[in-house]
């Protein structure tokens, strides 16, 4: 495993910490004494952070996650202001939600602490999420005299109608298993297990090849509001495309050879050649 390496932008006292493990890139939420809410520093740090691991070459998939007992309790409510005004901050909640949803890189929340209001938003933003057993989700906006709205873009995209209903309107707060099978979050599994569960995730995407993943982000952005007849036009074009690439060249001589794409790798060194795995099975 690769030393993990803090980002020259990180100084001390910052709202985040990013740091560098291989080809991944963690950042960690780390205000517990504020129960990483949305303070306008957060914000900041964690736009900042996010804009430099999308554009970073170096780096293939982006792991969300907190210290303390909070992932993120969501808005600031001693400051009393929403965090999709920018006021003084560089960053705004819909910018760090575009940071997420609309870069090439794969995001992945590893939730290890309860998560309300906002904090629901920045996990349902995210591509993939796994959560602790033990941590609780819950909308308790209305119970403060506001609503969720600006995190309802992303969390309505994940919930039926009948769940937000629920949810919204009682500001109740849920399991984690709950928010799995509503579909806010991917999986739920024993806190012993979370780091091993997020590295899998992790490990399962780095099969994919860069530019695929980039494309499925923007598959899963755009489809479902295009009209049917031009979301065949569109797609079929850019399937040429990618069937057409250099990419998808390398990718389909490696499964003729039984050996791995070029961008198969993980933070313990390059993965063995299918076939080899194979034998050393039997």
């Amino acid at each position: 495993m690769a030393p993990a390496i803090p980002a020259e932008a990180a100084p001390v006292g910052s709202a985040t910490r990013y740091e560098i493990d291989g080809v991944v890139a963690t950042i960690t939420l780390d205000r517990p004494e504020q129960r990483n809410a949305l303070s306008v520093d957060l914000v900041n740090s964690l736009g900042d952070r996010l804009s430099d691991a999308q554009r970073s070459e170096d780096v293939r998939v982006i792991v969300l996650t907190n210290s303390g007992p909070a992932f993120c309790a969501g808005a600031d409510l001693k400051r009393g202001t929403s965090p999709a005004v920018r006021g003084d901050a560089r960053w705004t909640l819909p910018e760090i939600f575009g940071l997420i949803t609309d870069g090439d890189r794969p995001v992945i929340a590893k939730i290890a602490g309860h998560c309300m209001g906002g904090g629901v938003g920045l996990a349902a933003a995210c591509d993939l999420s796994v959560a602790a057993d033990d941590v609780q989700f819950g909308f308790t906006e209305v119970r403060r005299g506001v609503a969720p709205a600006v995190i309802s873009v992303v969390c309505l995209a994940k919930l039926g109608r009948g769940d937000a209903a629920e949810l919204f309107l009682t500001g109740r707060r849920i399991s984690a298993a709950k928010a799995a099978a509503v579909g806010l979050i991917n999986l739920s599994v024993p806190r012993c297990d979370l780091d091993a569960a997020t590295s899998d995730i992790a490990d399962e995407v780095m099969a994919g090849a860069p530019h695929a993943l980039a494309v499925v982000k923007q598959l899963i952005r755009e489809v479902p509001a295009m009209e049917r007849s031009a979301a065949f036009d569109w797609t079929a074009r850019l399937s040429a495309e990618l069937f057409s690439s250099a990419e998808a060249a390398a990718g389909m001589a490696a499964f003729r050879d039984k050996t791995d794409p070029p961008w198969v790798t993980d933070r313990a060194g390059p993965r063995k050649p299918e076939a080899e795995s194979r034998r050393d099975a039997t």
